[in-house]
């Protein structure tokens, strides 16, 4: 399958779109070898056309491999669709791909520097130069599962200190290697994924240090060769279940596609309110007054309640856990002392009222009830208004870390989430704050970042999914 002249890859050029060569990608791809059983599962986030990706699937064994993409401007999307198993014609950043699903990775990203109003920016995390090429790094790397190998195609003077940091503390193996045509100054980098603990340090440092010189343009990296002299890198089987490979807004086709199969936004008005109009079902038996407070505390009741004597009040009640710690201290026959500390769950119920009787004095204050012994039982909010969120967060989740810090005691996340939903940013550049007022109108996602002390943790972050369905709080790690 031939790719297009190089004259045509010029121009291309200019929007951003480099293919790779047709002399570059033969001697690529001898680099590359099957597993020996399976289903292989094999990615490019930056498909362009989807020659190369096709290309590497057919050498691969194209009845054993799924071949999966992304790519941006619609027409080479299309293009795309046409040679591999799914292609999302969409931004990277607005997609939501599972983690280590891919025994291989092809990035062969944009060129260029990142700018403050390019998706990516706000997750962009890094001291060095602010480049496209590092940003669709660190979005694409989580994609590749250990013992997966990687194809990176970038320009050489990209390999900065700490893009090559990066390269040499991710993967083992890795081998640099010039462009049969040297129009963009590219190299190609070769590695397996490990993790970190696996990697030796003696063999890291020597690879940075050569990563480092061909950046600097102190060393230049020899050409690819024709016939490629080391053991193939082996692309391993898939380890895990692709449970998501979407776009997280909606194409305008696939917007106008499944209206016309809805035959119009509401076809049946009834299949989509019907719930609305359903009376709620009264329960077996009158509630006690010790029902009614556990209820209430779970969130299980809320609204409008009004009294015989006229009052207005909108209550909401909730319940979250909270730890107790208790320290014992115990002696043994030789005296010596020793002290656990026993951290025990306790859920606290917590009960909102909102004076909203009209003639009364109190109007608009808020009341609140709880069993936290850090507050009292009753307590007027007087002095601490209550502000409203900037956006809906949607559905809060933490990952598993961030959990076990939670158990454990050591974070309490609660501030930092108050701070990002009245759009405290935390510890964000200008241009990430920018970013991120300007995600508040346009409904793209949001990002902030807080340091913590949290044993060896000092970092998290919160970030809100462009549709509002979701708020993540997770470590710089987990991403």
């Amino acid at each position: 399958m031939a790719l297009m002249f190089p004259r045509l890859a010029r121009n291309f050029a200019r929007n951003g779109y480099y293919p790779t060569d047709e002399i570059t990608l033969e001697r690529t791809l001898q680099a590359l070898t099957p597993a020996t059983s399976g289903r292989m599962r094999i990615c490019d986030p930056c498909a362009g056309e989807g020659v190369a990706l096709a290309e590497a699937a057919h050498l691969l064994g194209r009845d054993q491999v799924q071949a999966f993409a992304v790519e941006y401007d619609r027409e080479r999307a299309d293009h795309a669709r046409g040679l591999l198993d799914r292609v999302l014609h969409s931004d990277l950043f607005d997609t939501l791909i599972s983690r280590q699903s891919f025994g291989l990775l092809w990035l062969n990203p944009p060129y260029g520097d990142l700018v403050a109003d390019h998706s990516g920016a706000s997750q962009y995390q890094g001291s060095g130069r602010r480049r496209l090429e590092k940003a669709f790094y660190q979005r694409c790397l989580p994609l590749l599962q250990y013992g997966g190998v990687m194809v990176l195609i970038v320009p050489h003077y990209v390999l900065d200190d700490e893009f090559t940091g990066w390269l040499s503390n991710h993967f083992a193996e890795l081998r640099v290697y010039g462009a049969a045509d040297p129009t963009f100054k590219q190299v190609v980098i070769f590695g397996i994924r490990v993790r970190r603990q696996d990697l030796a340090r003696a063999s890291t440092n020597q690879v940075r240090s050569r990563l480092q010189a061909i950046g600097a343009g102190q060393d230049q990296a020899e050409e690819i060769p024709a016939s490629w002299p080391w053991e193939p890198y082996l692309v391993p089987s898939a380890a895990n279940e692709l449970e998501h490979f979407y776009r997280i807004t909606l194409e305008p086709e696939q917007f106008a596609a499944e209206i016309l199969r809805l035959r119009g936004l509401w076809p049946d008005f009834n299949l989509h309110f019907g719930q609305a109009g359903l009376q709620p079902r009264a329960p077996v038996r009158e509630l006690s007054r010790w029902h009614l407070a556990l209820a209430l505390a779970a969130g299980a009741i809320s609204g409008v309640v009004r009294s015989k004597s006229g009052r207005t009040l909108v209550v909401k009640g909730d319940t979250y856990k909270d730890k107790v710690r208790k320290t014992e201290f115990t002696e043994d026959e030789k005296g010596n002392v020793s002290e656990v500390r026993i951290l025990t769950d306790r859920f606290i119920p917590i009960i909102r009222a909102w004076e909203m009787t009209p003639s009364s004095v109190h109007h608009g204050q808020v009341l609140i009830i709880s069993s936290s012994p850090a507050s009292t039982d009753v307590v007027p909010a007087v002095d601490e208004p209550v502000t409203a969120p900037l956006f809906n967060p949607g559905q809060i989740v933490m990952t598993a870390a961030i959990s076990h810090l939670v158990e454990t005691g050591q974070l309490n996340p609660t501030p930092a989430l108050k701070r990002h939903l009245a759009g405290d940013w935390g510890e964000l550049c200008d241009d990430d704050r920018a970013s991120n007022q300007l995600a508040l109108t346009h409904g793209d996602r949001l990002f902030s970042s807080y340091d913590i002390d949290a044993g060896d943790e000092s970092r998290l972050w919160i970030i809100t999914e462009a549709d509002r369905s979701a708020t993540t709080l997770l470590l710089p790690s987990d991403y």
